[in-house]
């Protein structure tokens, strides 16, 4: 991803081609702004980048598609529900009795 002089290599398939879609300009400011930040909580100098990147991408929702909030509220929910946690506890409340 960091070329030998420290530069990003916009051309990596780590990027995923995010670099050359039609928001890659955005992407391009917006990741070379955290690359290069310097604020002691990294990258928050770059919140106008990043919004004016998610603006563009929400332009394009077939090429940057984007969970549903209910869906992924939905899964949050899902998720908890089946955690062993709650297992374990259940567990030992009949145990305690």
């Amino acid at each position: 991803l960091i070329l030998p002089n420290g530069d990003i290599n916009w051309n990596c398939p780590c990027l995923g081609g995010m670099a050359s879609g039609p928001c890659g300009e955005q992407f391009k400011s917006a990741f070379s702004c955290f690359h290069y930040s310097t604020e002691e909580i990294k990258g928050s100098d770059c919140v106008d980048q990043f919004r004016a990147m998610q603006e563009c991408m929400q332009k394009y929702p077939d090429l940057y598609p984007q969970e549903d909030e209910n869906e992924e509220k939905e899964k949050s929910s899902k998720d908890l529900e089946a955690t062993p946690v709650e297992d374990s506890v259940a567990k030992e409340e009949k145990g305690s009795s």
